[in-house]
């Protein structure tokens, strides 16, 4: 194969574009140059066949149900290792030994309270408001705090952030949270691992101890495990874009936390619950199965297949068996989770799903957790921000630290009019 492509133009001039290697799954065309060249940009809504930077962190192969993040599978990570193992692997390309992980835990737990005056923040927002408007706005506002001691040209200052984002997220969350149903506000303690901690900091009340059982722990940590990182995906590409103006890194977190808000990216298992709350009882599934069917009819499940994966979503295959478990233990009745299971079990094997590889992908199973757990639907996109910090900030932090970065600038097709003479308007 050449280490080029060719490109022949209307007017017969022929250009070559090199071809840059992946260690695995698709090279690029480079077409840095295209514009000097040829003086054309490329058209590419979406950016479905553009690869925006080059990055060690995480690797995607939608057709086979592949996710690997420095080379190991999202499935060994999610059953064999903790969050923040995780979070220093996508740091550092590796996981941790034993020295390495009790120094990087050591610094998150050191990073986990806030700044008292956040509280004077929340207080701003009205009790209803959604928990991620306010994670958008506390996450960003803590630039206001750090702007002044940050130093981003060293790497000890650029790990100094990487563990505040890290480990402020779910403090944050749970303040959020508590604020939202008039709480007194619970602080994080060393001696809890990071899920039990975001636990115990949403449930934990001071006229009561909170212990919360290992199976719910393991849970929560594989949960934030599966949602770490997932590639050049819209929250990412806004936290990169954002960083390359060289912007504060808290601004660009809480502007991926905006774009992780929307339906389409990270509400999608707050959708879940939505759906099933419409559906309302297990009599009324067969109506809704064939309103999915319907072509012409708006209705759709929400939780099966993804954008992405045109096989199963290896991260739904993991938490599945988790979901299981976690409705084993609490032995919860509702309807709704009992709508849930009879949704999966038809999705695994009616023909017109399977055929289309509609399988019940990650969204689903979390947000049957969450429910089981008692976790309002309001916060299921913010404990999907938690997880993805890790992610966000290794991202950022891989793209300040590439010799080569630039200020994103995306070009357009511009359709709209061409020069036109300027009427006074008195006279249109």
């Amino acid at each position: 194969m050449p280490d080029f492509a060719k490109l022949t133009l209307p007017n017969g001039k022929e250009i070559n574009l090199p071809i840059k290697k992946a260690s695995i799954g698709q090279d690029v065309i480079d077409i840095s140059t295209l514009y000097k060249e040829c003086g054309m940009f490329t058209y590419d809504p979406g950016f479905l066949s553009t690869a925006s930077c080059e990055s060690k962190i995480t690797y995607i192969d939608g057709d086979k149900g592949v996710l690997t993040h420095g080379g190991y599978s999202i499935e060994d990570l999610a059953k064999k290792t903790e969050y923040l193992e995780v979070a220093y692997l996508l740091l550092n390309h590796e996981l941790p030994n034993q020295k390495q992980y009790q120094d990087f835990t050591k610094n998150i737990k050191s990073n986990m309270l806030v700044h008292d005056q956040i509280n004077i923040l929340l207080r701003g927002f009205p009790r209803k408001a959604h928990p991620m408007a306010i994670m958008v706005g506390a996450v960003a506002s803590l630039s206001a705090f750090y702007h002044e001691t940050m130093d981003l040209t060293s790497p000890e200052g650029r790990l100094d952030v990487v563990y505040k984002i890290i480990a402020k997220m779910p403090t944050l969350a749970g303040m959020a949270y508590k604020y939202s149903i008039g709480e007194p506000i619970i602080y994080p303690k060393h001696d809890l691992g990071f899920a039990e901690n975001f636990l115990q900091m949403l449930f934990e009340k001071p006229t009561e101890n909170y212990k919360v059982s290992p199976t719910i722990v393991k849970a929560m940590e594989m949960i934030f495990v599966l949602h770490a990182d997932h590639e050049q995906n819209a929250s990412t590409s806004t936290v990169r874009l954002a960083g390359s103006s060289g912007a504060n890194p808290f601004a660009c977190i809480g502007a991926g936390i905006s774009s992780l808000w929307g339906p389409a990216h990270g509400g999608a298992n707050e959708e879940v619950i939505e759906m099933l709350q419409e559906i309302r009882t297990l009599e009324r599934i067969p109506e809704f199965i064939k309103r999915a069917k319907d072509k012409n009819d708006p209705f759709r499940l929400m939780g099966f297949g993804h954008r992405v994966y045109k096989n199963y979503d290896p991260r739904a295959s993991v938490l599945k068996k988790a979901c299981d478990e976690v409705l084993g233990e609490l032995g919860i009745k509702d309807p709704l989770l009992d709508i849930a299971i009879e949704l999966e079990k038809i999705a695994l094997n009616d023909e017109y799903f399977v055929s289309r590889k509609l399988f019940p992908n990650v969204d689903f199973y979390s947000g049957i957790i969450y429910k089981a757990l008692g976790i309002p639907s309001n916060l299921f996109t913010v404990i999907f921000a938690i997880a993805r910090s890790a992610g966000w900030i290794s991202q950022w932090k891989e793209m300040i630290e590439d010799p080569a970065f630039k200020i994103g600038r995306p070009r357009q097709l511009y359709t709209g009019s061409t020069k036109r003479d300027f009427i006074s308007i008195e006279k249109r």
